[in-house]
């Protein structure tokens, strides 16, 4: 059976650059951030409970809810992110959970990668055998968001606060992945981590 690597890190670490060379080795790639998009896409339970505790002011003119100005809210207020985690988080578990399945069902050999920001923050490390975490540096962090998603400085510095520290992240990764130096070096990083993840779980020695 295929053993599955929980891959985070916070804000502008480099997680999705890292998903996509596992992906070229060979993973299965589940994506939490859009399987989030899925479980409140409009008129399904998520949707209805996000606009029951947020108000129809954060639906747009397509019905999908705005998740600027729903992040615009919640990354301001600590109840009001407690309460969007309550209602999404379980439901992205489940589905995560529904789609590993599904592929392990299926006989698929290839390892599955779930790319999570928040892995360990909404106890979702059941759902994986191994955690790599990504990490960087918060002045990287923070050039980084800035150029991809135009957002200011006190507003990434913001979100950073709601999550987890490396530090903290690194009591629980199992890989660490330094996402400070090149790109070549990164990808050497990687390719490294997932030979030795490939013939451990070949050999059935992955953690449980």
């Amino acid at each position: 059976m295929q053993k599955t690597i929980g891959l985070t890190g916070g804000i502008g670490s480099g997680k999705s650059t890292v998903a996509q060379m596992l992906g070229a080795f060979g993973a299965v790639v589940i994506h939490a951030d859009a399987v989030g998009h899925d479980v409140y896409r409009p008129h399904s339970e998520g949707w209805r409970r996000v606009i029951e505790s947020f108000g129809s002011a954060i639906v747009q003119a397509d019905q999908t809810i705005d998740r600027k100005q729903l992040g615009s809210i919640v990354f301001g207020d600590p109840d009001a992110l407690k309460r969007l985690n309550a209602i999404v988080h379980p439901l992205i578990y489940a589905e995560i959970e529904r789609r590993i399945a599904e592929h392990r069902a299926a006989g698929m050999p290839q390892p599955i990668v779930l790319e999570a920001a928040i892995l360990i923050e909404a106890n979702w490390l059941p759902l994986v055998d191994e955690v790599w975490l990504v990490s960087a540096t918060n002045h990287a962090v923070i050039e980084r968001v800035a150029t991809q998603r135009g957002l200011s400085a006190t507003e990434i510095e913001t979100r950073l606060a709601t999550q987890l520290t490396d530090l903290e992240r690194r009591r629980i990764a199992d890989v660490v992945i330094d996402n400070t130096g090149s790109m070549a070096d990164l990808r050497t990083q990687v390719q490294t981590a997932w030979d030795r993840f490939v013939g451990a779980s070949n050999a059935g020695s992955a953690r449980p």
